[in-house]
């Protein structure tokens, strides 16, 4: 029998929009967590009985104040968070409308071009969720692949 604690289970979504004024860009949103002094993309821990997709709906409003609608599933995300094991299933989602309101856990949210939002993130794993957003169909309104 092993030792080793189960996953604290999580969800959340790399949550975007069309751009204003451009047919064809998108925005990526980021939360700021003052608590860890970094950049993400809202996620949380599951509630119990709580499905994967309802925490991640449940999450982005929460800390964005953004209803949204889930697109293509996005890779998981797993990694040690104060020693524990953590996997975080991840959605593209495309925001719906809503206002944001500063609070404890997220204190801040910017709405930021691809290739801005990238360099913002804190974490790598992070960046690698906005890769596979990109890659994905899901945003309609993505910007077109860089001519050759």
């Amino acid at each position: 029998m092993s030792s080793a604690a189960p996953p604290v289970l999580a969800a959340g979504c790399v949550l975007w929009r069309p751009a204003a004024g451009d047919g064809r860009a998108i925005e990526i949103a980021l939360v700021h967590r003052p608590k860890y002094d970094d950049w993400s993309h809202p996620k949380g821990k599951r509630k119990r009985g709580e499905s994967a997709e309802a925490c991640a709906l449940r999450e982005v409003l929460e800390e964005t104040g953004h209803h949204c609608e889930l697109g293509p599933r996005l890779p998981t995300v797993r990694y040690a968070a104060d020693g524990r094991p953590k996997e975080v299933a991840f959605w593209a989602a495309r925001a719906l409308g809503g206002t944001f309101v500063p609070g404890p856990e997220v204190d801040r949210l910017r709405w930021l071009p691809p290739a801005e939002a990238r360099t913002r993130l804190t974490q790598p794993r992070d960046r690698e969720l906005l890769d596979a957003l990109l890659a994905t169909a899901a945003p309609s309104r993505r910007q077109p692949p860089a001519a050759r």
